[in-house]
């Protein structure tokens, strides 16, 4: 039986199991589900092998198997961001190489013992491919091209198709527009259905439905514009197997499921999408809700839905930073729960009897399941529950659940007194099984938000957030105005108001904590990587609530981030700031570097040296400026990381002279003793 320690422990100061070597370690992500047959395939990080992405295969009974062999890495670089690097069908994969983003082909032997080499169906090229979907008439595949060749210009996207024995150069299929994805094929092969738009929108912003005729030597006919356009985001098109499209729309302020009449009225033909008949609506909904059944498509393969039986859909939709899986007939609209022990679902596909998915809750870390029984739609309608059998962890070992402090979601009032509103976050009280506080002792607070900015932060198992209520500090996670999950309005809350919308947000929810009496108002401190950074460098320097701030690679000049940025993010400051014309004015008035002076409070800097988003001449510019006034400042800087630390050895040292930070700056001694830390 466990004890307790002689005595009271000091906030901060609480022993903990979750240790930063533990998390340092890593995990081995998952990610891209698919099916073919019975057999499950999906990517999965290698934590031993540099994190490297192979290709996994479990089949209907068998123990799970890697497939790709090192070095090959299997991720792609189109939009930078990348997704959709891998498909399977019939036995075949098509992938894309790390490092040299060329396409390759595995036959994958069902005989373990006979396992093929992956051959190139594409030469070392400055190209880029992702979003691969197999064409079922023809021995090919269509992905979304990116073609880098032309230096000093902006990459050109365009939809092409894939030979599959890499006898012929890419057939070019569609161009015209910036950016391009999901080229889903009809069942019969002889339509060809994809999403498309152009800057300065972002997905999730605007973007449009086309289908075309697919000729009989492969080229296309006929395109046609199906929906869409500036103020609608639509994402995740795909095709019944009896050959209807249905596609996810936010014109209800919500993502929600559509049914697509493909030949309805007069379209918009070969590229001449203002001459489309508006008058004409070609989506029907399927079943409306106050959810979201979509994501912003940062990356290609995202799937919140899939067909299970000639009427029958699975669908995950998420409600306040919650998803839930639902069982939904077409023909009537009906939908039912079905109950799993999980708080996030995403990448949900069906085979003919059976559904993966990626799924994860407060106290279990992202795992691959799969629910056999699924296919042909009455069997798991007429149960409220599911049976799951887990294929693959992302983690192997995690703490005890009586270490894990669960998460509550809250709301609370922000804005200011002309435009008020509510704001959205989950609050992680300080949980330890073995220790308790001095009595009337309040927790220190540590407020968090996601980056993105455009993403949601969930409900589910994070190591890293456990690290610190394990110790003994509460910690808000917030989903700022601006973030998924809340219905289309609230997320274009950030539109222009970036670093005001966010940051009055983590404002308030740390002033909500404080005026309910469950933080210590005299000790909240706020942290963030990135754009993350940028909401934590805003709020110490726009506000003085926050007695201390950890910044992580943090955005402190929005002028030199634009010139640093990529073809896929180039204009996403005109949606989050400002237009063109104004920037000069808008940017000095928001950029952390040019308001240096009036931060106040200690910080630290955790910064990669070779970060090419946000160089280290940012973070030393703040730091420096803040050293001449006589503000407590530490700075640390790591060789060999970029944007974003993956290195064992950093993730280890950054969190304890995180630790190490708050408590020089809170008055508590960490457990296992006070790590250097030069703070000057």
């Amino acid at each position: 039986m466990t004890t307790l320690p002689q005595g009271p422990l000091a906030h901060g100061s609480w022993p903990s199991p979750i240790s930063a070597e533990r998390i340092g370690a890593g995990a081995s992500p998952l990610s891209t589900p698919m099916i073919d047959g019975d057999d499950v395939y999906w990517l999965q990080g290698q934590a031993t092998e540099g994190g490297r992405l192979a290709l996994m295969r479990a089949g209907a009974s068998g123990a799970p198997e890697v497939l790709t062999p090192a070095p090959l890495n299997l991720r792609s670089r189109v939009h930078e961001y990348g997704g959709g690097a891998c498909a399977v069908r019939d036995g075949v994969a098509i992938f894309c190489n790390a490092a040299d983003q060329r396409v390759f082909r595995l036959d994958v032997a069902r005989d373990a013992e006979a396992k093929a080499e992956a051959v190139p169906i594409t030469l070392a090229s400055p190209q880029r491919y992702a979003d691969f979907q197999f064409d079922p008439l023809r021995a090919r595949v269509y992905a979304v091209q990116e073609d880098h060749s032309t230096a000093g210009a902006e990459p050109r996207n365009t939809l092409v198709a894939l030979a599959l024995d890499g006898a012929a150069e890419p057939l070019p299929l569609h161009s015209g527009f910036d950016f391009y994805a999901a080229p889903r094929p009809s069942p019969d092969g002889r339509q060809l259905a994809w999403l498309c738009w152009r800057h300065p929108d972002m997905p999730w912003c605007g973007t449009e439905l086309w289908c075309a005729d697919v000729l009989e030597y492969g080229g296309l006919s006929r395109a046609r514009r199906l929906a869409g356009g500036r103020g609608e985001a639509l994402c995740q098109p795909r095709w019944s197997p009896e050959g209807r499209l249905y596609v996810v729309s936010d014109r209800s302020e919500w993502w929600n499921l559509y049914r697509v009449d493909v030949e309805a009225g007069v379209h918009a033909v070969d590229g001449d999408a203002a001459n489309a008949d508006a008058a004409v609506d070609r989506l029907h909904a399927v079943c409306p809700q106050c959810a979201e059944c979509g994501q912003p498509m940062w990356v290609f393969g995202q799937s919140l839905w899939d067909v299970c039986g000639p009427h029958h859909v699975l669908m995950a939709s998420i409600a306040d930073g919650i998803s839930r899986l639902w069982h939904i007939d077409l023909r009537t609209g009906q939908a039912d729960a079905v109950e799993l022990p999980f708080t996030e679902l995403h990448e949900l596909h069906c085979g003919a009897d059976f559904m993966v998915c990626l799924a994860a809750s407060a106290t279990e870390p992202q795992q691959l399941i799969r629910i056999d029984g699924a296919g042909g739609a009455d069997r798991l309608a007429a149960t409220s529950s599911a049976t799951f059998r887990v294929l693959a962890r992302s983690l192997q070992h995690t703490p005890e659940a009586r270490w894990l402090s669960s998460p509550q979601p809250i709301s609370y009032p922000s804005g200011d007194a002309t435009a008020p509103r509510q704001a959205h976050a989950l609050y992680y009280p300080p949980t330890n099984p073995e220790c308790h506080a001095p009595a009337g002792a309040k927790p220190p607070l540590l407020v968090v938000s996601h980056g993105g900015p455009t993403a949601m932060s969930t409900a589910s198992l994070v190591l890293s957030r456990q690290y610190w209520t394990s110790r003994g500090f509460a910690l808000l996670d917030v989903n700022y105005g601006g973030s998924t999950g809340y219905g289309r309005p609230y997320r274009h809350l950030l539109d222009g108001q970036w670093g005001i919308v966010d940051v009055q947000d983590c404002v308030a929810g740390a002033r909500h904590l404080a005026a309910l009496g469950w933080v210590d108002a005299d000790r909240m401190a706020i942290r963030g990587g990135s754009a993350s950074g940028f909401t934590t460098l805003s709020a110490l320097i726009f506000h003085d609530i926050f007695k201390a701030g950890t910044s992580l690679y943090g955005v402190a000049d929005l002028a030199a981030l634009d010139a640093d940025t990529h073809k896929f993010e180039s204009r996403y400051t005109e949606q989050l700031i400002c237009a063109p014309v104004d920037r000069a004015r808008v940017y000095a008035e928001r950029s952390p570097i040019a308001h240096v002076q009036r931060l106040n409070c200690p910080m630290l800097f955790l910064q990669g040296l070779d970060d090419r988003v946000v160089p280290p001449a940012q973070s030393r510019v703040m730091v420096e400026a803040l050293r001449s006034r006589g503000v407590p400042v530490a700075y640390i800087e790591f060789e060999g990381e970029g944007h974003g630390f993956r290195q064992a050895a950093t993730q280890r040292r950054a969190l304890e002279a995180e630790l190490a930070f708050y408590g020089r700056v809170f008055g508590f001694t960490p457990a296992g003793g006070v790590i250097e830390l030069d703070m000057r």
